[in-house]
């Protein structure tokens, strides 16, 4: 393989350009193969009863009593986490003036 520097050409062999598609093709086979398993792993809509037992067991120990969890659910967004790192930024000092 080789490149012409001023416009950027590659040029390559008969046997490199083969070898490439080869490597494409298998790469296209293995995102193929990922997204179908990605696609398989949707949540059911349920929760796992072991982390309904650890929720009761946690709401329980707070309360002081038994309660009953009516509905548990799922959540993929990030806005607890962002808030609890927004609040301990926010809480350092920061010199502007380059003293300290």
């Amino acid at each position: 393989m080789s490149a012409d520097q001023s416009t950027g050409d590659v040029t390559m062999s008969a046997e490199q350009f083969a070898a490439l598609q080869e490597q494409v093709a298998a790469l296209v086979a293995r995102v193929d193969e990922l997204e179908g398993q990605v696609a398989g792993l949707t949540h059911s809509g349920e929760a796992d009863p072991d982390v309904v037992l650890a929720i009761s067991a946690a709401v329980a120990a707070y309360l002081g009593k038994r309660a009953t969890v009516r509905q548990v659910r799922l959540r993929r967004g990030s806005s607890w986490s962002a808030q609890g790192r927004t609040v301990q930024q926010q809480s350092h000092f920061v010199s502007t003036r380059g003293s300290r």
